[in-house]
């Protein structure tokens, strides 16, 4: 079933959307993390313009973190005095974000600046994540079992210290507000939740239970990625509402199914796992970088003519 997407100005299967919108779905509930560093290179994949894949994911992702929080808070598995100052600089860092994409959209970079931030970033962060979470395995206890209250850096010495009871921390607020800023640049930019920097951040940085960090994690993605979409619509005009609507739906329903599904893993599985992903997709975004194109010159006139 063939539908005609406006902004992105191609036609696309409809049913392929919607399954595409619940597979990242089923990955937000599945490893707490918002999707958009996978839906935003597939719908590239598929031939959606990689500004429009950015700015309209981050509807889905919106959609996607409720429904997963939804079920993470059933299970009061949200810290959300932590999610809150983690948005303070979200907030912050987004509307940044959305500054810096309408800049290089205008120079005319963004589509290269978009590949290349994902080959780095998933790269080194899956890599990273990968190395970690086979080793705890292979020693039989994940990491997070070893972060004790009282194992601290210089990190945890910064001013500003706050209680968090939920998380058993007392720790700078700087720390969180400061990782929520940069996941914020990242969603608007990348067109990513951020979920799969704040989820081994919240972990080795902050020293939060294994438990608690995809719910809070969702939490502190559905308003960054909710700004985002608001202001990559009204700024940079780059949101596709009927391809928006297709990714919310499948988003939604997969969501609930990851979560149950998450529920069974161990701390370091559901690391290991992610990181294979994310890493598959980096690898992917390389290849197309690097190989021949079929078409070694396009000409685009004023007008889309």
């Amino acid at each position: 079933m063939q539908i005609y997407l406006p902004i992105a100005e191609l036609s696309v299967n409809a049913l392929l959307i919607l399954m595409l919108g619940g597979g990242v779905g089923f990955l937000s509930g599945l490893f707490g993390v918002g999707g958009g560093f996978l839906m935003t290179p597939l719908l590239i994949f598929i031939g959606v313009p990689p500004a429009v894949a950015v700015g309209t994911q981050a509807n889905q992702l919106v959609g996607a973190s409720v429904s997963g929080v939804l079920a993470h808070w059933r299970r009061n598995n949200v810290d959300v005095k932590l999610g809150l100052v983690m948005l303070s600089g979200g907030s912050l860092g987004t509307a940044l974000g959305v500054w810096i994409f309408g800049l290089l959209q205008a120079l005319g970079h963004i589509d290269l600046v978009i590949s290349l931030s994902y080959v780095l970033f998933l790269g080194t962060v899956s890599s990273l994540m990968l190395w970690e979470s086979l080793g705890a395995m292979l020693r039989g206890r994940s990491v997070a079992s070893r972060s004790k209250l009282h194992h601290h850096t210089w990190l945890h010495g910064l001013p500003f210290k706050m209680r968090f009871p939920r998380s058993r921390l007392y720790i700078s607020a700087l720390l969180p507000a400061l990782i929520g800023f940069f996941c914020g640049l990242l969603v608007a930019i990348m067109g990513i939740g951020g979920g799969f920097l704040l989820v081994p951040a919240m972990i080795y940085i902050l020293g939060m239970p294994t438990a608690l960090v995809a719910g809070t994690s969702l939490f502190q993605i559905i308003f960054t990625t909710g700004i985002a979409a608001f202001l990559q619509a009204v700024g940079n005009q780059t949101v596709d509402i009927m391809l928006a609507l297709l990714l919310l739906v499948g988003g939604v329903v997969g969501a609930q199914f990851g979560t149950r599904v998450g529920a069974k893993l161990r701390g370091e599985q559901a690391r290991a796992l992610l990181a294979l992903v994310v890493l598959a997709v980096a690898v992917k975004l390389a290849v197309d970088l690097i190989i021949r194109p079929e078409d070694l010159f396009s000409i685009t006139l004023p007008g889309g003519a």
